[in-house]
């Protein structure tokens, strides 16, 4: 009987540790809001609050559930963002953009395995269709956008796959993202990405090939801290230059962005003690859901 007893109690506490282990990530995410001035979330909440207006008065309307969504993400309610997201896949099913946002906001509270699910049904979705201009939340300073539909689920799901670690993986993501790009701003981005993701393979000679689409006369226009990146990797930036624009007491993106991809330079020149630095300079700042700051998480 007693032997009985202890069976049970193993299966019991078992049972309840796959059911913790079971619940899903989004549940137990630890999330961090975005550092935004008085100003910006002043207009962030006025954006919002235009979207749920559209929202309420054309519910079944996918633009005004994508924007809904979209709005909540950029003040840093993930959970409501995804959600709302969610409320749009399972309305329009065979609407990829619903799973491409969503994925984007899963890798915001670290979801990756959910998020790779989402985004690699949402290339299925896209599949053999032509691609689509995406519209900025975030207008840069032409009002021009700069990214498609399909070049962000791909570069979302090399994102996802890179940040756990799972170059292989990822390197096919950010090869077919480089591929999609029209535009300088497109090229810079993914090619960056691509580039690191072939110097962690090893693949150094692909990697320095990979280089050669980046010209000296790119118009680029919000993307400026990628092509510095790109141009470090060439030898056309000094290491003296990348440390100067590195304004470690600042909580910017910027900071982030070059910060990774610095440290990353560093890391697979052997100079690890002096990547591992700047890595924890990008984790000290504020910009928690950029890929940047993400990417470093990666990297401890």
């Amino acid at each position: 009987m007693k032997n009985v007893f202890c069976l049970f109690f193993l299966l019991l506490t078992a049972a309840l540790v796959s059911e913790s282990r079971a619940q899903p990530c989004i549940e137990t995410a630890v999330i961090m809001a975005p550092a935004l001035s008085d100003a910006t979330r002043k207009a962030f909440e006025e954006k919002l609050a235009e979207a749920r207006t559209r929202h309420d008065l054309a519910p079944n309307a996918p633009d005004a559930v994508i924007w809904l969504g979209r709005r909540l993400a950029y003040l840093g309610q993930y959970r409501e963002a995804i959600a709302v997201f969610s409320k749009g896949a399972a309305q329009f099913p065979s609407d990829a953009r619903f799973l491409r946002h969503r994925g984007h906001r899963l890798i915001s509270i670290r979801c990756f395995e959910e998020a790779i699910r989402d985004l690699k049904k949402a290339a299925r979705l896209t599949r053999n269709r032509p691609d689509e201009v995406e519209p900025d939340g975030l207008p840069n300073a032409r009002n021009i956008p700069t990214s498609s539909l399909q070049s962000n689920i791909w570069y979302h799901l090399a994102l996802a796959y890179y940040v756990q670690g799972n170059f292989k993986k990822a390197l096919p993501a950010w090869k077919r993202c480089v591929d999609l790009s029209t535009n300088p701003d497109g090229l810079v981005s993914s090619t960056n990405w691509y580039y690191m993701t072939l110097r962690r393979l090893g693949r150094d000679k692909q990697a320095t090939k990979a280089l050669a689409t980046i010209g000296d006369h790119l118009d680029v226009i919000e993307n400026q801290d990628y092509l510095t990146l790109l141009q470090l990797y060439q030898g056309k930036r000094t290491e003296a230059e990348l440390r100067a624009a590195l304004d470690t007491g600042s909580n910017t993106l910027s900071n982030a962005t070059l910060g990774y991809g610095f440290g990353n330079w560093l890391l697979y020149n052997g100079r690890e003690a002096e990547a591992r630095v700047v890595f924890s300079q990008v984790l000290a700042g504020g910009q928690w859901s950029s890929f940047g700051f993400i990417a470093a998480e990666g990297e401890q």
